[in-house]
């Protein structure tokens, strides 16, 4: 079956552009438990706040280059020339307090205690499945607490609706809309 053919959810713009096309059928929603991917996934959803997804994938080999391919200990060591660096590079989203929140996000993944984990303390704030045929909400109780957890650990730029984004990214919900054929829809003939 050719990509054009399958049904997809109906985010604007996915029908047309083949990057769109690619994330949504092998990447968003499927599972991510590796700490610097789910840094890199936590970091992209940050600096999307505010702008289209389609605008920080088309950058996204450009941030994974800025920010060492998103290596919790690279970044955590970035020092006053690397921001400089960053604030200079058109090929990402040049935002200071983005930027700056990455930084201290990778020192928070650092800094977590023993035994503790990115991946752990997502798991500890997965919500009970939803039916394909609700509404997509924006943010949950769970994705409210899971922001509020990484907070309190030293997190930056992680509100609940950036929490919940990444929820979606990362599998932890399952967000395809009823049609779609990655929420159990079929494709067609």
């Amino acid at each position: 079956m050719s990509a054009e053919r399958k049904i997809r959810c109906g985010w604007p713009g996915l029908e047309s552009d083949e990057l769109y096309q690619r994330y949504h059928d092998e990447e968003w929603g499927r599972s991510v438990t590796g700490e610097a991917e789910l840094f890199e996934r936590l970091s992209l959803e940050a600096f999307q706040s505010g702008l289209s997804w389609i605008t920080i994938l088309r950058k996204r080999e450009s941030f994974r280059a800025a920010f060492s391919n998103f290596d919790p200990a690279a970044v955590a060591a970035f020092g006053p020339a690397d921001f400089d660096r960053l604030m200079a590079d058109a090929s990402i989203v040049r935002n200071r307090l983005k930027i700056n929140a990455t930084i201290a996000n990778a020192k928070a993944l650092l800094a977590l205690p023993q035994g503790t984990t990115l991946a752990s303390i997502i798991a500890e704030h997965t919500p009970a499945p939803r039916s394909a045929d609700e509404a997509i909400p924006a943010q949950t109780d769970e994705s409210k607490a899971l922001a509020k957890a990484l907070k309190k650990r030293g997190f930056a730029f992680v509100g609940p609706t950036t929490a919940y984004a990444m929820m979606q990214a990362i599998g932890v919900v399952n967000d395809h809309q009823a049609e779609c054929w990655l929420a159990g829809g079929t494709e067609p003939e």
